[in-house]
């Protein structure tokens, strides 16, 4: 799997290694902290479009010719994917990150409920004692205040 923020990382510091730039004239001129340019190039952030543009137009390179570069990289990972092959751009192995936090969490919670409710997703909630049921409709709006001290 390829990752889209690395290829674009790797050819905007092409470009700008190209110029003979230092991060920190890119950076100023783009408006952009230094660190986060950085960031960018070694694959660890994802660029918004206007940050993209941005740097696009500190380097003096249409913003169209960096995605059409990265496209073409993507493609011929593609390629090499459906061969069978795991070649990168620059003949090195793409690294397969591990999900994000939020991600393997979201996982780990999926799996809990799949194997407390079973593959149909349902399960009988428990019964409920009249008054557990009165006071679970008055958190839905269902029955006012005096229906629950009624039930009590």
């Amino acid at each position: 799997m390829v990752l889209l923020r690395e290829l674009l990382g790797e050819t905007l510091r092409r470009r700008r290694r190209a110029q003979k730039r230092t991060l920190r004239d890119v950076s100023k001129q783009a408006n952009v902290s230094l660190g986060y340019l950085s960031e960018i190039e070694r694959g660890h952030k994802e660029p918004s479009s206007e940050l993209l543009a941005s740097v696009c137009g500190a380097l003096q390179v249409r913003l169209s010719e960096v995605l059409a570069e990265v496209s073409r990289e993507v493609a011929a990972h593609e390629r090499g994917e459906a061969q069978g092959q795991q070649p990168s751009p620059q003949g090195r192995q793409v690294a397969v990150l591990p999900l994000p936090r939020e991600q393997a969490a979201a996982e780990e919670s999926r799996r809990r409920r799949k194997q407390m409710y079973g593959a149909g997703g349902f399960k009988a909630a428990p019964p409920q004692s009249p008054i557990a049921q009165v006071r679970s409709r008055h958190r839905r709006g269902e029955v006012t205040d005096s229906v629950v001290s009624a039930a009590a």
